[in-house]
């Protein structure tokens, strides 16, 4: 089975972890993974909060000696940094969470007092030193919840097993309470069938409960990484602005190359051999009146022809009825055009803006065709309807499947297309199973 995937801008670039069934967990290589991250957690805080307060306590103690304690700091700083990419790697491989490597550091001003301002002010170093910072009695707590939870579940799952080790010790199972042989009356002991019973369900209780609450800690480490440790808020939109940026240029680019393309092999090819066949028309006017009439003719054709494809051009630049009717009743006509049959379902509270709605019947456009070309399905559709502040169009048929957007240019220019105007397309499509093609724009 093959599918693809493409979120762009801004999306962080990883993998969506997988989350296994509920019946499943104790067994997934998540939960095991999870729970081995949250078990490292008290090390990596003992470690970076042992360097990061002792260093940098000891940076701003030496600071008003000749400010000797500054390169300390930018030291220190720097160490988190890099400790930020170990943990980083840590996350990816027991969680499977993928995230962003920060901006590199840049040195704002040569020579070494140059470095030392730029480190001391680095904030992905700051926000790295607060990760270690936090991360001791966050790991702390992380390592006695998941000991905790872990050997409860193994204690009481196997509890059964341990009864010929009570008998040993000549005593009849685990003491709740009590004191003992002292007063016997006041002992409870967690034995008999029915009470060992009972424990061993609370153990298979636990062994399916457990791994939902690591999960659900787990979740806090996985956002202070991606908070701490992955780019800076502001840094993402900077990037997430320039991609665009540079997506719509190229559409721009790409769109203009097409016309001159359509322009010279077409209208202007017409042109020029309607041009040549007037002229020799002239010449035989006087000699052969028939044929400068048939050549008349034949002229007159070619201005129709290559009417027809301005026209044409005119209509892929913008077409018409979009201007005067909307998505609904243009991509309606798309849709007739089709050698599929489609169903077409606008359902909008508002009219998108013009570069939104031409965006969106184009991508859409390009789809249909590719369903035509390419998909050999028998039947598609086209729904377009609005999700919160989004306008999402859902194109899918029942061909053979197996589109990949890396492969080729058609399904990388539309990408390029709605990335753009801060849009998102991604497409599955496994293999013998049809194609769903999302786009997702600003509404």
């Amino acid at each position: 089975m093959s599918t693809a995937g493409i979120t762009v801008p801004g999306a962080e670039a990883r993998v969506p972890v997988s989350r296994p069934g509920f019946w499943r967990a104790p067994i997934s290589a998540r939960t095991w993974g999870e729970t081995i991250h949250l078990t490292l957690n008290m090390l990596v805080g003992i470690i970076g909060f042992v360097w990061v307060v002792v260093f940098t306590t000891l940076g701003i103690g030496l600071t008003p000696l000749f400010l000797m304690g500054l390169p300390l700091i930018g030291v220190t700083i720097m160490g988190c940094r890099s400790w930020g990419h170990f943990e980083r790697g840590r996350a990816r491989i027991l969680m499977d969470e993928e995230v962003r490597k920060p901006r590199p550091f840049k040195q704002k001003t040569p020579g070494f007092t140059g470095w030392v301002k730029s480190a001391c002010a680095d904030g992905t170093g700051w926000r790295a030193a607060l990760y270690l910072f936090l991360m001791l009695p966050w790991g702390i707590f992380t390592f006695a919840i998941a000991t905790a939870l872990w050997s409860a579940t193994a204690l009481t799952l196997f509890y059964p097993a341990l009864q010929p080790l009570f008998r040993l010790a000549d005593q009849p199972g685990a003491q709740l309470w009590g004191d003992g042989p002292k007063s016997p009356g006041d002992d409870f002991y967690v034995a008999g069938p029915l009470w060992v019973s009972v424990t061993f369900l609370i153990g298979v209780l636990l062994l399916f409960v457990t791994p939902q609450l690591i999960r659900a800690v787990a979740w806090v480490d996985r956002a202070m990484v991606r908070g701490l440790l992955g780019p800076a808020f502001l840094s993402k939109q900077v990037e997430e602005l320039t991609v665009s940026r540079e997506a719509a240029v190229d559409t721009a680019a790409s769109d203009m190359r097409r016309i001159e393309r359509d322009l010279h092999d077409g209208a202007q090819a017409r042109l020029v051999s309607l041009a040549m066949d007037l002229g020799l028309a002239k010449e035989k006017m006087s000699e052969d009146p028939e044929s400068a009439q048939r050549m008349v003719t034949e002229a007159h054709n070619e201005v129709k022809l290559a009417l027809r494809e301005l026209r044409d051009l005119a209509r892929g630049i913008h077409p018409a009825v979009l201007t005067d009717r909307g998505l609904d009743a243009a991509l309606s006509a798309v849709a007739a055009k089709c050698t599929v049959p489609v169903t077409v379902a606008v359902d909008l509270p508002r009219r998108p803006s013009a570069p939104i709605e031409q965006v969106a019947y184009y991508t859409v456009s390009e789809l249909l065709t590719n369903v035509s070309k390419h998909s050999g399905a028998t039947a598609a559709s086209v729904t377009v309807r609005a999700e919160g502040d989004r306008l999402v169009a859902t194109i899918t048929d029942n061909g053979r499947g197996g589109a990949d957007p890396t492969h080729g240019t058609g399904l990388a220019g539309l990408v390029e297309r709605v990335r753009g105007v801060d849009g998102t397309l991604r497409v599955d499509s496994p293999q013998g199973k049809g194609t769903t093609a999302t786009v997702t724009l600003p509404l």
